[in-house]
């Protein structure tokens, strides 16, 4: 297992086990109560981060242009140690589970419970961070704020995790797919 591969799995799997952890700790809901209106609204979030994808890459050319480059250089590093499209669906899969489980599920709902609607705001933020970019690729992090954002108003207006797992893979998994075929 190469270096990359193991790093992103190390990560993933680190903030869903805290993340999961804390959720059932300090029980916090993981589902909603209907697959009816959670799978259309994943749906919607989906197509919601493709026109934010488009957006920006329309409005601010150069940075969000060096972004993709930053991730053709992650496609390639993950084609050359020899990952196929089922590790890189695996990726997507645990990084869509994690981040959402970490990020929405537990700290959205923790903060929450200390600062009230303002803690959608600052999880997005900490997002944000968590997806870092080098200054000529600002827009990158900008993105993930706001994605961060969508995600977790999806959580707080629907009480699931589902629609956002379901958005954040699938939008991991044809991200992961588009660099690793670029490479």
């Amino acid at each position: 297992m190469s270096n990359p591969w193991r790093f992103l799995l190390l990560l993933q799997g680190g903030l869903l086990l805290l993340g999961a952890s804390g959720m059932l700790l300090l029980d916090f809901p993981l589902g909603g109560d209907s697959p009816w209106t959670e799978v259309p609204t994943g749906v919607l979030l989906l197509l919601l981060l493709a026109g934010l994808e488009a957006l920006f890459r329309r409005l601010l050319p150069a940075s969000f242009g060096e972004a993709e480059r930053l991730h053709g250089e992650l496609g390639r590093a993950l084609k050359t140690s020899g990952l196929g499209p089922p590790a890189l669906l695996l990726l997507a899969l645990l990084s869509g589970v994690a981040e959402e489980v970490f990020f929405r599920g537990f700290l959205q709902s923790l903060l929450l419970l200390k600062l009230g609607t303002p803690a959608v705001l600052l999880q997005a933020f900490l997002f944000a961070l968590l997806h870092p970019a080098p200054k000529a690729a600002w827009a990158y992090t900008l993105y993930t704020g706001v994605a961060g954002l969508l995600f977790g108003l999806a959580y707080l207006l629907t009480g699931s995790l589902l629609p956002g797992i379901l958005a954040h893979t699938l939008h991991n998994a044809r991200g992961f797919y588009q660099a690793w075929r670029g490479a």
